[in-house]
């Protein structure tokens, strides 16, 4: 259950995709999918879409200087190596990096390379007609059959993470700001929408209403040999009682697909949650769920909002919507799962809990803004108008 953005590689008109992201060459174009990583250090996909002449030279500055920055990238399993192979049908010899397989957990050997971008240009409600384009400065590429484990169609990885090869630090520069805004959809059916620069963010049928002027703030924290996004959460609050977790450290993730909690607030999460709602009839157990009800799913279920309190003092609800998943044709279960006693971090925030919410990442102030799931206001993260507008209006 990891989300999928879809851009587009060496172009075509049509954009079948929905999406504000393109990856350009100027040959051929075609629009693939990449996973959505918050943490991956740099952008890396299926070689057979590269050009031998994007390719970097080992003897390139900016080859030693990668290999430096992320040799120690997180993953001591996956060094970057520093044994550039000759390309035969080349001629040169390349920049070569190691790339932690986000599926798998194996380690890949990829090349770097340059990528060509397009953003399209927002106006917060619509997009616009005209597209802003840059080169990423860097990204890196391996054999199609490091791709085999992804889902289907799926031919890359996309970070948003900070990284300084990330996509996030090479578009603030169209826009002065180092923001960006991500909202998943609940279904593959539909798009989502990611947003780089400061707001309005505009969802239908609200049109005139900024999502932004909605959201809470907490400051993100930095976290050792991470790229990614962590928050610090003291408590989890279920029907006016507190359950204390003193600075938790917190990992926002696109790749887990559940709220994994460390086993002790686990178990006093799923003790208070079955306490509150005892009056629905429980069934048997789903994995990876360990409490699940009896939810015909042509009814409905209401359970109590479940809290995080995070430095600050506020309260991030998951309503219903993300914490309750129906497995079956009769079962819901409260999906959240026990990352074990040694869990580190303390809790990382999955898909499901981020879908149909906007998240904001503030690189500019260093903080996190969040929301309830925009059902709420009778909305979602599919209803944004990719409508594309004249090229003259204002956009961020």
């Amino acid at each position: 259950m990891v989300k999928i953005l879809c851009v587009s590689i060496f172009g075509d008109e049509e954009d079948k995709c929905s999406s504000m992201w393109r990856l350009l060459d100027e040959q051929d174009v075609r629009y693939v999918n990449f996973l959505i990583d918050l943490d991956a250090p740099l952008i890396w996909h299926d070689c057979s879409f590269v050009s031998q002449q994007n390719y970097v030279h080992c003897d390139d500055d900016l080859c030693s200087q990668v290999q430096s920055t992320y040799a120690n990238y997180n993953n001591m399993s996956c060094p970057v190596t520093t044994k550039n192979p000759l390309i035969s049908d080349w001629g040169y010899c390349g920049c070569s990096a190691n790339m932690a397989n986000l599926v798998t957990g194996a380690c890949e050997s990829g090349l770097l390379n340059y990528d060509y971008f397009a953003l399209n240009a927002s106006t917060g409600r619509n997009t616009k007609g005209d597209i802003m384009s840059q080169i990423s400065p860097i990204g890196a590429c391996a054999k199609s059959s490091s791709f085999n484990s992804f889902p289907k169609n799926v031919i890359g990885v996309m970070p948003l993470s900070s990284s300084p090869s990330s996509i996030l630090s090479n578009t603030y520069k169209y826009n002065s700001k180092k923001v960006i805004a991500l909202c998943l959809p609940s279904t593959t059916s539909a798009p989502g929408v990611l947003f780089t620069g400061i707001g309005p963010y505009n969802f239908t049928p609200k049109s005139s209403l900024d999502v932004s002027t909605l959201l809470s703030y907490t400051p993100l924290i930095k976290h050792p040999d991470s790229f990614g996004y962590f928050i610090n959460i003291d408590a989890i609050v279920i029907k006016n009682r507190s359950i204390s977790v003193p600075n938790a450290t917190t990992k926002i993730s696109t790749m887990e697909p559940y709220t994994k909690l460390r086993s002790d607030i686990y178990k006093q999460v799923v003790r208070r949650f079955s306490k509150v709602t005892r009056r629905i009839p429980t069934a048997k157990p789903v994995a990876p769920f360990n409490l699940c009800y009896y939810v015909p799913s042509n009814s409905s279920v209401n359970v109590p909002d479940i809290g995080f309190r995070v430095e600050g003092g506020r309260i991030w609800s998951i309503s219903t919507a993300n914490s309750m998943k129906q497995v079956t044709r009769d079962t819901a279960c409260l999906a959240f799962v026990d990352g074990g006693a040694k869990s580190e971090p303390a809790i990382v925030i999955g898909t499901f809990q981020l879908e149909d919410v906007l998240v904001v990442f503030n690189l500019e102030n260093s903080t996190f803004g969040f929301g309830s799931s925009l059902l709420n206001i009778k909305s979602s993260c599919s209803k944004f108008n990719f409508t594309q507008v004249a090229s003259d209006e204002t956009a961020f």
